[in-house]
């Protein structure tokens, strides 16, 4: 694939940067359409989204440096490489730096969070598969060796370098199912706000989705580095993908806050 968006001398913008921004564009202006549809200011929409983003780039690319601070220190112009690496560490690391950082805006602000967890869960999904057609791209995230037509090989040395990609060998596209799913879901949780449910239903829906879309694609995914389970029954982001369905499925039950049904 192309890791390398394009470059001018020796300036190089990374596809995988280059498209995930892309998403964050379309999350931010998918959420102005979500937070009219559930009453909240579409300011706080694009605040929660914008600083979620930030703060996840923030604690990965800082989690990064601390676990190889002694390699930096000794090779400092790494540093400029540190954005281009990829980690499904740092992935998760960033993904909960961004949870946080939009519970702590949602409570400063005031904010109802389930009429918030709804305006964000379809532009979140939008986004997530955004973010794997970047990865496709890019090579990171990469599946298994497989043997079918659609399937896809890497050859550019950067896709290696920065990814640990495998190259000259076919692979599952795995990135390409995840964009595909997550892309379903955000069209269902987008559709689910303009149905009479409660409060919360759309990002129930989201979770659900979600955690459904990571367990099955873990399943066509390289394990390594992904915290396997003793026995190779799961890897770490498939129980937290359970975990997922599972808050869904409370969300969705209203077990703990029953909302008032949403405008028809």
């Amino acid at each position: 694939m192309h890791p390398v968006l394009f470059h001018v001398g020796s300036f190089v913008v990374p596809s995988y940067g280059a498209v995930a921004s892309l998403g964050v564009l379309l999350a931010l202006g998918l959420a102005q359409v979500t937070s009219r549809r559930v009453g909240l200011d579409s300011r706080h929409a694009w605040n929660a989204v914008v600083l979620a983003v930030f703060a996840a780039l923030a604690v990965s690319r800082l989690t990064l440096i601390v676990m190889n601070l002694g390699d930096l220190r000794r090779h400092p112009r790494w540093l400029l490489a540190v954005a281009m690496v990829h980690h499904p560490l740092l992935a998760a690391v960033g993904i909960a730096g961004g949870v946080i950082a939009v519970l702590i805006y949602t409570r400063w602000a005031g904010l109802p969070l389930l009429e918030m967890a709804d305006c964000l869960a379809a532009p979140v999904c939008l986004g997530l598969a955004v973010e794997q057609t970047a990865a496709l791209l890019a090579g990171s995230d990469f599946g298994t060796p497989v043997t079918v037509a659609w399937a896809v090989t890497y050859t550019s040395r950067l896709a290696a370098l920065w990814s640990g990609t495998p190259l000259g060998v076919p692979l599952h596209p795995v990135q390409a199912y995840a964009a595909i799913g997550s892309l379903v879901v955000a069209v269902l949780s987008f559709a689910w706000l303009y149905l009479p449910e409660r409060r919360g239903d759309a990002a129930g829906v989201a979770l659900v989705g979600i955690g459904i879309v990571v367990f099955i694609t873990e399943i066509f995914r390289d394990w390594e580095g992904r915290g396997v389970l003793p026995g190779g029954v799961a890897d770490a982001p498939q129980l937290v993908g359970l975990g997922l369905v599972v808050l869904g499925g409370a969300v969705l039950l209203q077990w703990r806050v029953v909302g008032p049904q949403r405008v028809k």
